[in-house]
Parts: C-alpha cells; sequence; structure tokens
C-alpha cells in the first residue's frame, strides 16, 4: 500500500469488519459520507484532502463467505491532536454500503519517529563500514587535529631523546613528568615546558637540565609517581615538587586540575621536611644549589635583619618539646595552646581558624604558601625551625626561625 511521504506526520491504521460483500469505493464513500458535518468546517475530511493536510484514503479489502474485511490507512500532516480526533470520528462509521460494518482504530503511527529509527540505523551501519575500513579515528574532528599539533611538537630532547615540549630548550622553568602521555596532556592545555623520565632510571640529559633550569617534580598520585620522585630528588637538582590528586594520573587531569597541581607546589626541602625522606646531601649538590639561585639567598639574608626581643623567651619551653618532632603548636592571643597538629596537616588546620589562631611554633620551614594563610586568618606570628624563600612577607606578620632566638 503506497503512501504518500511528501508531507506525511501520521499514518491512521484501522481495521474494517463488514456483514457482506463490499469494495473500496464503498468504504470510501462511507468514511466521506457518515464523517460529514461530523466535526464542524475545520475538519472536513474533503476540505483538508484538498488542501493537502490528509492524504489520499488507501483501502484494501477482500470477501468470504459473504463477509468483507481489510485494512483502511489514512496519512495526516495535521497536529497530533487533530489527528486523533480523525482516527476517533472513523470509529463511528457503522454502515458501508448496504452492510452493517465496523471500523476499529489500531494505532497512530509517528512516520516522523519511523524515519528516525531508520536513520540511526543506517548510520550505525554506515559508521560501522567505515571504522573497519579504517577512514576515520574516533573522537571529534577538533580534538583529531589538536592532537596531530600536539605530535608534531612533541620532540626527543637530549641524547636520551626523552619526550619534551618545544619550550624545554629555552625555558628558564622545566616540568619533569613521568611519561610521554603527561607531556602530551601538559602540551594540551599550553603547557610547553615538560620533559618526562619514562622511568625511575632518569636520564643523565635531565640531570644535567634540571642544574641549570628552576625544576618542578609533577608526579602521579600512586606508588610509581613516589617511587620516581624519590630517585629525582636524590639524583637531579629539584628545586619544586607537585604532585596528582590521590591515585590519579598526571596524564588524565584536566586542565584545573593541573593548574591547581602546579600552583600548589611545595618546596623540595620543605616536601623533604614534610614527609620525613631522608635524602643524602653532596657537597656538589649544596654548590650548584647556591649557584643556581645566589639573589635568593641575598634576599633572604636581607630579610632575616629582624632580631627577636626577649619576649620570645617564653617559646622556648614549647621549642625544646618540639625540636625532636614534626609538630606545630598553635597559640592565641593570650599564649593559651589552642591546638597541636603534625606539620603535614598545618596548612589545612589553620585554614580553619580564622581569628583564634594568632600564634604558630612549628618544627618546620616558612613558605609563602604558609605565610599567606597566616595573613588570612589574622595570625601574628610565625616562629620555625627555618624560614624559606618568601618574597611577599606582610608587614602585620612577624617571621622568625629558632636560630634568630639564640642569635
Amino acid at each position: 500500500m503506497d503512501i504518500d511521504p511528501s508531507t506525511t506526520k501520521y499514518v491512521i491504521r484501522t481495521k474494517l469488519k463488514a456483514n457482506g460483500v463490499v469494495e473500496k469505493p464503498d468504504v470510501v464513500g462511507a468514511i466521506f459520507g457518515q464523517t460529514e458535518g461530523l466535526l464542524g468546517d475545520e475538519l472536513d475530511l474533503r476540505d483538508l484532502q484538498k488542501s493537502g493536510r490528509m492524504g489520499r484514503i488507501e483501502v484494501q479489502v477482500s470477501s468470504s463467505k459473504g463477509k468483507s474485511s481489510g485494512t483502511v490507512l489514512i496519512p495526516s500532516s495535521l497536529d497530533l491532536v487533530e489527528t486523533s480526533i480523525m482516527a476517533a470520528a472513523l470509529e463511528t462509521i457503522d454502515r458501508v454500503g448496504p452492510c452493517k460494518a465496523e471500523i476499529k482504530v489500531e494505532e497512530i503511527e509517528d512516520v516522523r519517529e519511523a524515519k528516525r529509527n531508520k536513520i540511526v540505523e543506517r548510520a550505525k551501519q554506515l559508521l560501522s563500514e567505515v571504522m573497519e575500513t579504517g577512514k576515520v579515528t574516533s573522537g571529534n574532528l577538533t580534538e583529531s587535529v589538536r592532537q596531530e599539533v600536539q605530535m608534531e611538537e612533541i620532540s626527543g630532547y637530549g641524547d636520551s631523546k626523552s619526550p619534551a615540549g618545544p619550550n624545554v630548550k629555552d625555558s628558564d622553568a622545566i616540568i619533569i613528568v613521568e611519561g610521554r602521555s603527561d607531556v602530551l596532556n601538559l602540551l594540551k592545555y599550553g603547557i610547553k615546558n615538560a620533559v618526562a623520565v619514562e622511568g625511575t632510571d632518569i636520564p643523565d640529559t635531565i640531570k644535567e637540565l634540571s642544574k641549570e633550569r628552576v625544576t618542578t617534580a609533577f608526579v602521579d598520585g600512586d606508588r610509581g609517581g613516589s617511587l620516581i620522585l624519590r630517585e629525582l630528588l636524590e639524583t637531579a637538582d629539584v628545586d619544586y615538587v607537585s604532585t596528582a590528586p590521590e591515585n590519579c594520573e598526571v596524564e588524565e587531569l584536566t586542565q584545573k586540575q593541573i593548574m591547581k597541581a602546579l600552583r600548589a607546589k611545595i618546596p623540595k626541602d620543605q616536601y623533604v621536611e614534610m614527609y620525613e625522606i631522608d635524602i643524602p646531601e653532596t657537597e656538589e649538590t649544596v654548590s650548584k644549589t647556591k649557584k643556581k639561585r645566589p639573589k635568593k639567598e641575598k634576599k633572604q639574608k636581607k630579610r632575616e635583619t629582624k632580631k627577636p626581643t626577649s619576649r620570645f623567651d617564653k617559646y622556648n619551653e614549647i621549642i625544646n618539646d618540639i625540636k625532636n618532632e614534626k609538630k606545630a603548636v598553635i597559640l592565641d592571643d593570650d599564649d593559651n595552646i589552642i591546638e597541636e597538629v603534625p606539620i603535614r596537616d598545618l596548612a589545612d588546620e589553620l585554614g580553619s581558624m580564622k581569628g583564634k589562631a594568632k600564634k604558630v611554633i612549628f618544627n618546620g620551614i616558612v613558605t609563602q604558601r604558609l605565610v599567606d594563610i597566616a595573613k588570612e586568618i589574622e595570625a601574628e606570628l610565625l616562629l620555625a625551625r627555618k624560614v624559606g624563600n618568601v618574597p611577599k612577607l606582610p608587614t602585620s606578620l612577624e617571621v622568625i626561625s629558632w636560630d634568630e632566638l639564640n642569635s
């Protein structure tokens, strides 16, 4: 049975039964005759056909033993509500020709849905065929082009041909990561100064490069990352340490996660202190560190000219209690102890103590991050075993090392 698909939205499918022998013209005549004027001028079947809003009535009917049965299909471009009204009107027909008859609506088929399903099935078939022939790769076109560009930007650095971004040769600072995929992911977000060690056997070219540049080790947040970091700390001249979130890999991180991890990098000395890592320090390492950053040390000496007075003597007892432990003691404005925490938890703990914590005495290193937190919570004093490189020191905060107390 042919249905004109040009404007069809729905097809009304019905079953016909008649107690006598009837033919197609009888059925069509009964439909026009018994629905005429039934639904008003707006839904007059003849007018709807003339305007193309209802299609040609298709009838298939056969007779057997003095009775007739068949199907009636009527295409419709009306909306679903109007089509449903027309379908209901068909069921009011009770005679076809001279015979008693019954028309029952079986369904209102959404032709567009059927077409969409057909499109989906065909699209799946076409995609499968193309994938099998290897004509395209998965993923969207933009991502594919970006990956191709990134692959072109990666080069082999030094004799070891270590995967590296295009800026490694010229940048003042480098980021050491674990593998090629990590370099690719950083490139994806515009970070072009990363170089990969590809295992715990650190290439000599990367060791030498770390002596000349400000170096950040950026490793996975798993055991493998810890092992590679330990090797880097012992054999290369690392300045800062950054790690991916726990159980995450650098190659899987989003741009936001990467930038957050790099902003939270920790100076090597502080990292070693926090996690109690025993790193052998040779004379060669010391001399290289001094050569690499002479200006920073001069600034440090200049900043440390502030001499404490005897008012700090009252804290000597606390210092003696914690000098063999990686611990911090937090005091209020009246020097009452509020809390004692491990060094590794100090930054997080201070962040929630605004207005309460006024003085902090701890067996660790003062960093810029710790100074920023202390300023934010309105603390007044940081009294630490050592003071690291702190270029921005607020006037409202005193930062003093234990050595200064005895000088």
